[in-house]
Formats: C-alpha cells, sequence, structure tokens
C-alpha cells in the first residue's frame, strides 16, 4: 500500500533581539545550519520547508513574517 504521511515539528524560542526581523534571521541561520548537517530530512523524510515567524510575547494572533528556510525537491506530490 502507498500512503503518505504529513508531519510538522513545532517549536518556539524566546530570545532577545533588536528587532523581529533579527530574530528571525538568528534563528534562520540555526535551522539552515542544523538541516545542512542532517540530509535524512530531505532525502528520508521529505522535508520541503520550515516556517516560522518571529512575534512579541501576548501578540500570537497578529500577523508576522513566514520565513521558509529549508526548500528541496519539487512541489508536486
Amino acid at each position: 500500500m502507498k500512503c503518505k504521511v504529513h508531519w510538522i515539528i513545532d517549536g518556539i524560542v524566546e530570545l532577545e533581539t533588536e528587532s523581529l526581523e533579527e530574530a528571525e534571521k538568528l534563528i534562520s541561520a540555526h535551522l539552515n545550519e542544523f538541516v545542512s548537517k542532517q540530509p535524512d530530512l530531505t532525502e528520508k523524510l521529505g522535508a520541503r520547508a520550515i516556517q516560522g515567524k518571529a512575534f512579541l510575547p501576548g501578540s500570537e494572533d497578529q500577523e508576522g513574517f513566514q520565513v521558509s528556510v529549508v526548500e528541496a525537491g519539487d512541489q508536486s506530490d
């Protein structure tokens, strides 16, 4: 039987930065470094994107930036 599994990794980190954009860039850099050392994420587990947005505490419902830090393979399912 051929089936697909859609998986999500969710996390929140709290850090001190001068701006939301700086926070996103910092976390994006850490995630890019981690993912580049974990080829199984893209090759075996099919990871296509990791996204996140910075927000101020208590403002989870406000609009924020979406940052894609992993893009691999094509977009067809």
